[in-house]
């Protein structure tokens, strides 16, 4: 039998810190409505293994990778998405080095971790639990069985980084020449507001970018933080055999454009699991208020609607990319990420799609995301979604003097594709 095992129980998609309490806005999510430790998931992971089970499907087992491939094949997982971490920021950190990086693969749904003689890591959306973990034992058998992790995942992915709900993100370290954080020199989180200057820090990056820094490819000589940060020879970088051997994974690209769109949809998902919670809870309590009073059936349904109005807000702010940071010179990965990229969602009649890249001075043609258009959005609650359309045709249609002609024409354009892909707004 062959076997690539990991030791570890846990998935981390990046470095994340822990946080042990299960709360969110001073909910419980152990408790009613989510009960998420004891609520059997709903979900493509999920879904996959019953197909294992029952014999309608199989995973091969391909050599160093494992089942990793044919992991991505049946969850639709794009090759291209690949981008790789070098930093100790998982509990596989054993297995993990500048020579060694994990790999980390993704779509709208799903995150696949690989690290070399490790288990496969998934994080998945899931109607119910917002995100699902599960984990992959990389031994040959005749019954691969994907194992939920669910306490035990959420001392990290319940984090204050992931809005204490379950969910992803990405971080920038300062890691040494092994690839440990170097815990002085602090880090970053990355998302749509974050700075390129401070992103990808213990990531490989393989595309050009112009002027602009990044932390990516980068080690510090020591474990103690520089008065200056310089990183000459990781900017630009388009090949990266010279630092590891990257035939041991199935692409030898860690493509910039893959990072910038994992980071938003990170930011996102976490911002949905969120919102959706917190309406699940508004109107529960409104259907216990109206069971014990029916005749407080108006002012607790107004009361459910101001908590899901708020709910949403932080959302729409993200989808509409309120505090995207914008590019100063273009951004090219060395994948075909960024062409496949926009094949992958729903086209208006005239050939749009919410997933039309710039990379120029931002990372989308148009002004609101493409994470309208994708499961974790249309399982969320019928009442959040009518909310979030509706505040999102506000300020995509509202006048606004301040803005110029050009964002006023992409704003209507951009709502133009939103409503044909939710033409009666739910």
């Amino acid at each position: 039998m062959k076997s690539i095992q990991s030791k570890s129980p846990s998935i981390l998609l990046a470095m994340l810190v822990g946080l042990t309490t299960p709360v969110f806005g001073g909910v419980n999510y152990e408790e009613a409505p989510i009960h998420y430790s004891t609520t059997l998931p709903e979900n493509i992971v999920s879904q996959l293994q019953t197909r294992l089970d029952a014999g309608e499907a199989k995973l091969a087992f391909d050599g160093e990778q494992g089942y990793l491939r044919a992991v991505l094949q049946l969850l639709d997982v794009p090759l291209s998405s690949q981008v790789l971490v070098f930093s100790k920021t998982s509990l596989q950190d054993d297995k993990i080095s500048p020579q060694t990086p994990r790999a980390i693969y993704f779509n709208d749904s799903v995150h696949v971790g690989f690290v070399q003689r490790g288990m496969i890591e998934i994080a998945v959306t899931d109607p119910k639990l917002g995100m699902a973990f599960y984990t992959l034992q990389q031994s040959e058998v005749d019954k691969p069985a994907f194992r939920q992790e669910a306490n035990s995942c959420l001392n990290c992915h319940g984090a204050a980084r992931t809005k204490s709900v379950p969910g992803v993100l990405v971080r920038s370290v300062f890691p040494d020449p092994k690839g440990q954080p170097v815990i002085a020199a602090g880090s970053f989180l990355s998302t749509t507001s974050s700075p390129i200057d401070q992103r990808w820090g213990g990531w490989y990056v393989t595309g050009t970018h112009g002027a602009q820094n990044h932390l990516g490819n980068m080690t510090l000589p020591d474990a103690k933080k520089p008065k200056v940060i310089e990183n000459p020879e990781g900017l630009n970088v388009t090949d990266l055999s010279s630092r590891f051997d990257t035939t041991k994974y199935l692409t030898p690209h860690s493509d910039p454009v893959a990072f910038m769109v994992l980071e938003h949809q990170a930011e996102v998902l976490n911002l949905m699991t969120k919102a959706g919670f917190e309406t699940r809870y508004a109107l529960r309590l409104r259907d216990q208020a109206v069971r014990e009073k029916p005749d407080s059936a108006a002012s607790a349904g107004q009361e459910a609607l101001t908590t899901i109005e708020r709910a949403a807000q932080p959302l729409v702010d993200a989808l509409l990319l309120k505090k995207e940071v914008p590019l100063t010179a273009p951004i090219q990965g060395t994948s075909p990420f960024a062409t496949e990229f926009p094949q992958r969602g729903s086209r208006t009649p005239d050939g749009h799609t919410l997933r039309e890249l710039d990379m120029q001075t931002g990372m989308f043609r148009h002004s609101c995301s493409y994470m309208l258009d994708t499961p974790a959005f249309r399982q969320l609650p019928r009442e959040l979604r009518q909310t979030v359309l509706t505040q999102v045709q506000a300020a995509l249609t509202s006048p606004d003097p301040g803005k110029s002609p050009a964002l006023i024409h992409r704003d209507q354009e951009s709502w133009q594709v939103v409503q044909t892909l939710f033409p009666s707004c739910e």
